[in-house]
């Protein structure tokens, strides 16, 4: 069994967080170059991935998806990186997930959901749904 982390190494672990919730992303960088995991996830789930979606951050998104990160990760409300993405309708950062593989059915809460739920029309044709409920656009 590894020893416990210390509090230094904590902190460390919830800077890097921070940085991609803050679009931080040439620090970010230093540090997956240092070691740090790409697929970091905090105590919900939330992967640096989904944190960079979520707040909008798309060189970071780009950075991450370039090192490696999963993108079809789940954190523990069943969301995605593209879920949030399409949530917070960034075009770029979905446009770039799907284009990394990225799954628009994949989760508890899917991206496409998400989309129908809050009626977000764009995000639909993006994902290429058609948004009256009769599945894909053809």
């Amino acid at each position: 069994m590894p020893d416990p982390l210390s509090d230094d190494e904590i902190g460390l672990l919830l800077e890097v967080l921070d940085l991609a919730r803050a679009g931080d992303t040439e620090r970010l960088a230093e540090l997956l170059d240092a070691g740090v995991p790409v697929n970091l996830t905090n105590a919900s789930g939330d992967s640096l991935l989904i944190l960079a979606a979520y707040h909008a951050h798309q060189d970071t998104v780009r950075l991450l998806v370039d090192r490696g990160a999963d993108t079809e990760r789940v954190n523990d409300r069943g969301q995605t990186a593209l879920g949030a993405a399409v949530f917070r309708q960034e075009t770029g950062i979905v446009e770039l997930l799907l284009a990394a593989g990225a799954d628009p059915r994949h989760g508890g809460r899917s991206a496409i959901e998400v989309a129908r739920f809050f009626q977000l029309e764009e995000m639909l044709r993006l994902l290429g749904e058609r948004g009256d409920g009769d599945g894909p656009a053809g």
